[in-house]
Formats: C-alpha cells, sequence, structure tokens
C-alpha cells in the first residue's frame, strides 16, 4: 500500500468510537418503568486533530413490578456533542446535573435542572483555588445526599503578599514545586472544595494532614463530612500516574476540619466507594513500593462498627480458569441493589472480564460469558438496579455497548465494524531452564491474531507487540491506542505476549519479575514466538519485527540485541535504554531500584554497585550487537522515561552506521497520545515494517 491508502485506512480504524463512562435512570409509568441508559463515547477527529465527545441515550422498557424482565429495547437517538465538560454527575435524584467546563480562559460550575440552566459560578473568578482537577488521579465531583452541596479537587491557590512593596511575589514564582509526576506535571497540592447550592459559597476544605494531597473524595451521608483518599507526600512526591504503590490512606473529614485516618498505615488506597444505604465503605488496597502495578486486595468498612474485613484477598497464584486477582479501578457505581454484592472488572490471564463479589460468601464468579468468547474484554461501565452497562470489544471488533442482567446479555448497539481475523489466546510455558526458583511453575500467555485468509501464497510476517509494566495488552484492549489500530491493520501475524510480570496472572508472576528484567522477560518472548512458529506452519521465521513502548521499548531493544539474527526490524517508543542514567531523571525513581532487585529508601544515594546493577540489565550494553533497523519514537515532555534514553541508543546506533530513525514530538509525553502523534506514529511504523519486512 502506497503512504496515501495507509493513511485512509488509518482513518477509517481512529474514527470508530470508545464508551468510557454510562449512568441510568428510571421513570415509573403506570404499568412500566422506563430506563434511559446514557454512555458517554470519545472518537478521534483528524480534521480537527483533537478528540470528541458525545453521549448517546437508549430507552429500555421493563413492568413495573418486574424491573428484571425487558419488554423492548428502543433504538438510541442521535448522539448529543459535549463540549469543553471537564467533569460531569448527575444528582442522587436525578433530576439535576453538575457540570465543570472551561470555556475562555475560565473554568464555570454549572448545574442544569429539566428546563435548563439554573445556577453558574465563574471558579476562576472567585479566585479561591487554582484549576480544577479531572479524574485523572485526584479529581471527582460529588454530590451531596440533600442535593445542596457539591464537591470537587482543585490545585491550591498560590499564596501572594499583602504589602504592595513586598518582593516575595517575585521571588516564589522561581520557588521549584513538586508535582505528582508523569501526565500530572500540573497537579501539587490538591485542595478539596464544597459549593453550598443555596447560598452560593465557595469554601476550600481546612483539616487535611499538612503531609496528605487528597483527592477521590466522596460525601458521607448527611451531608457534613466526606471521605476521601489522601497520599502522602513526604518527604518528596513520586510519579503517580498509573502506580498503584504509593503510600496513601482513606480519611474521614467533616466540614468543621475534623480529619481522621480509617484504614491501615503503610498501605496503598483508592476507589472508594459507599454502598446504596451508607452503611460500608470498599475500597481497593495494596502493598507500597515494589511493582508499580500490583495484584489488590478489596477491603469492607462497616461505618456503624468501624470494623474493616477483607472482601478479596490478594492472589497469589490462580488455578486454570479461575479468578485471578484484582487490578483495575473499580467502576464508579459498582454496587448490587441489595447492597450485598460488588461488580468490578478485571484482567485475567490473557483476557479482561467482569465479575461479581458476593460480600456474604466472599464467592467471586464472572459474569463474562466464557462459553462463545465472542469478545475477549469485558469493562464495567455502570450498574442500576443490577442492570449492568458493559463495553465489549475483540482484536478484531471496535468496542460496542452491551445490557447485562442476571446473566442474561443482550446487544445495545451492534460492532461498527469486524474484520475478517482470527484470534486466540495462547498459554506458554517456560523450558525448565528458564524457569524462576523462586516461584517454580509459573507459565505465561499470549494473544495471536492472524487474517483469515492469506493475501498470497507466501508465508505470513510475524509481528511481535509487547505491552508495558503498569498494564497488559489483552485480548480487546479498550484504550484507542495506535497498537490496536496496528493490529486491525496489519495482514501478518500478531503476537502480543503477555511474559511473566504482567497482571492478570497473580501476584507471583508480577513478583517473579523483581531483580530479572533484561532476562525472564526477554526470555519470555522469545519463547512465545517460538512456541508461535512451531504451532502455525504458515508463519515465516524469516521475516519477524519486534515492536513495544516503555519496559515494551526495553524488551524491543533487548530483543534487538540478543537476538541479533532473529528479527529483521523494531520500532521502539520511548524506551528504556540505560537504567543507570535514567535513575535521576525519571518520575518514579523506586522502581529503578526495585526493578533490578534493589531495596529503595527516600534517602538512597545511588552507589557504584547499584549503578552498575541497573547497566547491566539495560539494553545498552547490548547495542553492539543490533543488527535490525531500528524505528524511536520519543515524546520531549515524558517525564517517567527521558527522551534522552531513545537517543542514547540513537547515538549508539549511528556511530556504527546501524539503520536507526528517530520521531521526535516536541509537545507529547510518555504515552505518545495526542492525535497528531498516533497518526505519526501509526504511519512511520506501518511504513517501516513494509520496508524492512
Amino acid at each position: 500500500m502506497e503512504a496515501g491508502q495507509i493513511s485512509g485506512t488509518y482513518g477509517e480504524l481512529s474514527g470508530f468510537s470508545v464508551p468510557v463512562s454510562g449512568e441510568v435512570r428510571e421513570k415509573k409509568l403506570l404499568e412500566v418503568c422506563i430506563y434511559t441508559v446514557t454512555t458517554g463515547w470519545t472518537q478521534v477527529d483528524l480534521v480537527r486533530g483533537s478528540r470528541l465527545h458525545y453521549t448517546q441515550d437508549w430507552t429500555l422498557i421493563s413492568d413495573a413490578n418486574d424491573h428484571r424482565s425487558f419488554r423492548n429495547i428502543l433504538p438510541s437517538g442521535p448522539p448529543t456533542p459535549v463540549s469543553a465538560e471537564l467533569l460531569s454527575r448527575r444528582s442522587p435524584v436525578g433530576h439535576l446535573r453538575a457540570v465543570v467546563r472551561e470555556t475562555g480562559g475560565h473554568q464555570l460550575l454549572e448545574i442544569w435542572d429539566p428546563h435548563g440552566l439554573r445556577k453558574c459560578l465563574d471558579l476562576t473568578s472567585l479566585s479561591k483555588h487554582g484549576r480544577v482537577y479531572d479524574e485523572a488521579q485526584f479529581g471527582c465531583l460529588s454530590w451531596s445526599d440533600c442535593e445542596n452541596k457539591v464537591l470537587y479537587v482543585a490545585e491550591k491557590a498560590k499564596e501572594r503578599s499583602s504589602d504592595p512593596v513586598s518582593t516575595t511575589i517575585f521571588t516564589d514564582r522561581n520557588v521549584y514545586r513538586e508535582d505528582w509526576g508523569e501526565a500530572l506535571t500540573n497537579q501539587s497540592v490538591p485542595v478539596i472544595c464544597v459549593v453550598d447550592l443555596r447560598s452560593g459559597t465557595l469554601s476550600v476544605l481546612e483539616g487535611v494532614p499538612s503531609d496528605v494531597s487528597a483527592g477521590q473524595a466522596l460525601w458521607a451521608p448527611g451531608g457534613q463530612s466526606l471521605y476521601f483518599v489522601g497520599w502522602y507526600h513526604e518527604p518528596f512526591r513520586l510519579g503517580l500516574k498509573f502506580c498503584s504503590n504509593r503510600r496513601s490512606a482513606l480519611f474521614r473529614l467533616d466540614l468543621n476540619g475534623n480529619c481522621e485516618r480509617l484504614s491501615e498505615d503503610n498501605v496503598s488506597v483508592s476507589c472508594p466507594r459507599l454502598c446504596p444505604d451508607g452503611s460500608t465503605i470498599i475500597y481497593l488496597q495494596g502493598a507500597v513500593f515494589g511493582p508499580h502495578s500490583q495484584c489488590l486486595s478489596l477491603q469492607q468498612m462497616d461505618l456503624k462498627r468501624m470494623k474493616t474485613s477483607t472482601l478479596i484477598e490478594v492472589v497469589d497464584r490462580p488455578q486454570t480458569g479461575e479468578f485471578a486477582g484484582v487490578y483495575e479501578a473499580l467502576a464508579s457505581c459498582c454496587w448490587s441493589e441489595d447492597g450485598q454484592r460488588v461488580v468490578f472488572s478485571s484482567a485475567c490471564r490473557n483476557y479482561r472480564d467482569v465479575f461479581v463479589v458476593d460480600r456474604r460468601s466472599k464467592k467471586v464468579s464472572s459474569i463474562s460469558d466464557k462459553s462463545v468468547r465472542v469478545y475477549g474484554g469485558w469493562k464495567l461501565l455502570t450498574i442500576h438496579r443490577d442492570l449492568m452497562v458493559v463495553c465489549c470489544s475483540s482484536p478484531n471488533t471496535p468496542p460496542t455497548l452491551v445490557r447485562q442482567h442476571t446473566l442474561l446479555e443482550t446487544d445495545m448497539s451492534e460492532p461498527v465494524k469486524s474484520y475478517d481475523f482470527h484470534w486466540t489466546s495462547l498459554d506458554v510455558v517456560p523450558s525448565p531452564e528458564e524457569d524462576n526458583s523462586a516461584y517454580s511453575g509459573l507459565d505465561f500467555g499470549a494473544v495471536l491474531v492472524k487474517p483469515t485468509t492469506s493475501l498470497t501464497e507466501a508465508k505470513i510476517p510475524v509481528v511481535v507487540f509487547i505491552h508495558g509494566w503498569s498494564y497488559v495488552r489483552r485480548l480487546g484492549p479498550l484504550e484507542k491506542t495506535t497498537t490496536k489500530k496496528q493490529i486491525q491493520y496489519f495482514s501478518l501475524f500478531v503476537s502480543s505476549v503477555n511474559y511473566r510480570g504482567s497482571t492478570g496472572f497473580g501476584q507471583d508472576s508480577i513478583l517473579s519479575l523483581i531483580g530479572q528484567i533484561g532476562s525472564q522477560d526477554v526470555k519470555d518472548v522469545q519463547r512465545a514466538v517460538l512456541t508461535a512458529l512451531q504451532t502455525d506452519p504458515a508463519l515465516d521465521p524469516k521475516r519477524l519485527a519486534v515492536i513495544g513502548g516503555s519496559h515494551g521499548g526495553f524488551l524491543t531493544c533487548h530483543l534487538l540485541g540478543q537476538y541479533p539474527d532473529f528479527y529483521r526490524a523494531g520500532a521502539s517508543r520511548n524506551p528504556v535504554i540505560n537504567a543507570a542514567t535514567l535513575l535521576g531523571t525519571s518520575d518514579i525513581m523506586d522502581w529503578r531500584y526495585t526493578s533490578v532487585g534493589l531495596q529503595f529508601s527516600y534517602d538512597q544515594i545511588p552507589s557504584a554497585v547499584a549503578l552498575t546493577t541497573m547497566l547491566q540489565r539495560s539494553p545498552i550494553t547490548h547495542a553492539a550487537q543490533i543488527k535490525a533497523p531500528v524505528l524511536l519514537m520519543l515524546g520531549a515532555k515524558d517525564r517517567r522515561v527521558s527522551p534522552h534514553q531513545g537517543l542514547e541508543l540513537y547515538k549508539a546506533l549511528k556511530s556504527r552506521g546501524s539503520d536507526v530513525r528517530v520521531l521526535w514530538f516536541p509537545d507529547d509525553g510518555h504515552s505518545l497520545s495526542r492525535v497528531d502523534t498516533q497518526a505519526d506514529c501509526f504511519l512511520s511504523t506501518v511504513l517501516w515494517l513494509q520496508q524492512h519486512l
């Protein structure tokens, strides 16, 4: 294909919409009950070079006395565009909606009722705080049950001197201000803000401990106190994005400034969710430090007796076919109607499934239909009166909506298109010499995608995709990433490897990679590729390429150097190249120690032994052996893996006359997520593989 044709294909793939949120409202009319399911969607617009947001409604009709039996599902109406909304939340009764909107450089709080705009506050002009946070980490928008108050989280206002001749304002603006790292560079000191809708007053709450950054807040019943998660930021902040291993706790704060910690000390906490009657709060809990993405436990706290118990334990080593643990954030609405069950999405080996845990028996069961694996990825968007709205997808099917109730499912929206690919899940067993003696007997997996019919009689080339450490690319990833589009595009065999250390295989698998990076994970990827080649004679062992980002880019470069005669080409996005030189520039310096098996402490000074160990585990030590052409894609604003890591490999390869190309994105970070960046990466990667395979 020519570049123009490839761009056209990319335009088709990038145009698919992805459901990202959902809410359900109900209304009883005589003998029927009408449910309105409103879903939020995002879609890439290449003309604008931005992401569009819109909502779409479905109407479900059931008998008034039997809301489990639906008479009909009416077709959805046309999408409603959503403009400049930062946060949006419907009130408990459902007649009001709060929206934080950005317009003209100002942030507004709008309250809408069935007749239109009821109230609007210019939060920026009030000057009580800085910018309001979105829901990426700290942000929230919560209604009190009386619907008279709304709370949210914003950046603390900068202090200014009241003395007109003071020079403090000029000197303070140059003082270094810590932030929370990659993708959170403008978030430093969050504060909880409350708007009283009756008086129109805005208050910044006092009482949060000075060593804690507050976020993910929600009202307690009665509206006189609230719960929040506090992340400890002393002695200094470490990167928080994609890191569930930061010391944090669950707190309760009343409007008079009285604050108390409710959870254990020296753990990580996230996603507090109140049950429907307000008697119990659940939250996720994990270990501090170690791998930044781990298996988590689900805790429940009886708020009357103030007693905490574990609802779901950390799963060390799941048995075949069993629940593998909790690895993902809880949906904002995740409780059953009776408050006795919690529904959540989580990784399970090569799949993502929806699970329910019964609080009485503590039994976890899967809701996803495994008898027919039409979809590989299931994600809960919301639940209301046991009506679950679920997003489903697979490598050959764009995301679609499914309505699920009492283990029965109905498609609410037909997939826009399905591609002529065959996909399957592969279980891989390491060879005896590759087994980890400390965690013996672990296996891992891979996702295999192949065109149903070959375009030619020749054998099919193979592209190996490698995910980063902080997440796993499963069947049907919901993220609208370049990788997903590439899988849908390539007329070749794709192997996405979930090496030991990937989420979804138990905590033992994650811990097994500590101290083994650059060795165990490299061998796992190679073992998966060899297994695929042995099981499918249609694959071409002489035309293989490898692609990955972050830790996946680290493995990409390792494979090119450790197996120089095996791969024909490589493409790497923001790769770790030299862990020793990365130590002082990464926002997660703790991981640089942990990954190579060393203990981390805040007051640690790098030693020669530590730096040597990091260097020995790095791809730069194999750079001289790399023969394959290498494409490097680097984000200049990357706080997690400095773009100079990629440049270090670029210089090493250039000095030897190797074929290497760098794409430099001055306005992008670690995820390379801008619309124009993704388009450039896609086109460049396809052309790179077309040239060298």
